[in-house]
């Protein structure tokens, strides 16, 4: 069976799939920190940054969020609306870029809440496109509002490739995700990934992969970051299981970080 070379975001039915799993667990974190940590905690307007297929968009405007957002590939734009569409539900949904978004007219800003979770900003290749991000997300969010940004911690010292892999259905749909990850380059601080889906659809079963490269942080080099962006403050760091009673330490004893950023 050949493998397509594709980019995983044109087909934004299949990558749904995979990351779906765990939409309401995120959506739960994300209500119960906005309360604890944001200054006051009322207010429902939210903003996310890459939101992709729109499966969190989707889960928090069902729990009657003012969802606005934007994703950098038109496939997913389009495949979010119709989703919401076809339920019923709304949200302000663009085309754009992390590091050069604008809030397009009718959309204003001081939101309460932004999120870009799952590693989505190591898209972002260089320091100031990272810093040009957070700034800009600083200034969509009003005093006291929350962004939260989540990404994997890279240890420069293991040198070892590293593989994950996921299980996901839907209906008749399954799909197998695989994914690859070689050692970081040290000097440029990019690390090269590798995606391959198994999609049985509708009785057939065919295989694409993407490649692609993600820039890497270690503890020091995200703090270091952030000290760029004043205005955004850090309040309290998790990981990737979304246990508000289970704060962590900034540092580098784990992988998938979790911070939890307020506008001063």
């Amino acid at each position: 069976m050949p493998t397509e070379q594709r980019d995983w975001y044109d087909t934004p039915l299949y990558y749904d799939i995979v990351f779906d799993d765990g939409t309401v667990q995120e959506a739960d974190f994300l209500e119960a920190a906005f309360v604890k940590h944001a200054q006051p905690a009322k207010g429902r307007r939210l903003f996310e940054p890459a939101c992709g297929s729109g499966r969190l968009a989707l889960e928090m405007a069902r729990r009657g969020w003012e969802v606005s957002g934007f994703d950098g590939n038109a496939n997913m734009i389009e495949f979010a609306k119709a989703r919401l569409a076809s339920i019923g539900l709304k949200a302000r949904l663009w085309e754009d870029w992390m590091q050069s978004f604008t809030l397009p007219k009718g959309v204003k800003g001081g939101f309460d809440l932004a999120h870009c979770l799952v590693s989505t900003f190591k898209y972002l290749h260089s320091e100031k496109d990272a810093a040009e991000c957070l700034r800009r997300v600083a200034t969509a969010l009003r005093p006291g509002g929350l962004f939260f940004l989540g990404l994997h911690l890279t240890d420069y010292e293991s040198g070892k490739e590293e593989h994950e892999r996921w299980v996901a259905q839907r209906g008749k749909i399954k799909v197998v995700c695989n994914t690859h990850t070689w050692p970081a380059d040290r000097k440029t601080r990019l690390e090269k990934l590798r995606t391959r889906l198994k999609i049985t659809d509708a009785g057939r079963t065919h295989t694409q992969e993407t490649h692609w490269q993600f820039r890497t942080y270690n503890a020091a080099q995200l703090k270091a970051l952030l000290r760029k962006v004043p205005e955004l403050e850090l309040q309290e760091c998790y990981d990737f299981t979304y246990d508000l009673a289970e704060p962590r330490r900034f540092d580098d004893s784990y992988a998938d970080v979790l911070l939890v950023l307020r506008k001063s």
